[in-house]
């Protein structure tokens, strides 16, 4: 499919290097990952996902949309702002 990895570069001992770096599609994936994982990150610090009480797909499934939504109330002032 002639796609590469689109990973963080690290500030030394890279495995990344200005091969893909230089290339201005790597900053737009950057930016992009950053934002897709800002909710997931904000789930498992604040919206309990991190270890989660819960058994089955369906309670897991509830709760994890319940705490997508949650995050997403919680961004709509800032997103209104804009």
């Amino acid at each position: 499919m002639y796609v590469t990895p689109h990973v963080a570069r690290k500030s030394r001992h890279s495995a990344i290097d200005g091969r893909t770096t230089r290339h201005s599609g790597y900053a737009v994936s950057q930016k992009r990952r950053k934002k897709i994982e800002e909710p997931f990150g904000w789930a498992k610090t604040v919206g309990s996902m991190a270890q989660t009480m819960l058994r089955g797909t369906e309670r897991l499934g509830a709760q994890f949309t319940m705490t997508m939504a949650a995050c997403n109330l919680a961004r709509l002032p800032k997103l209104l702002t804009t």
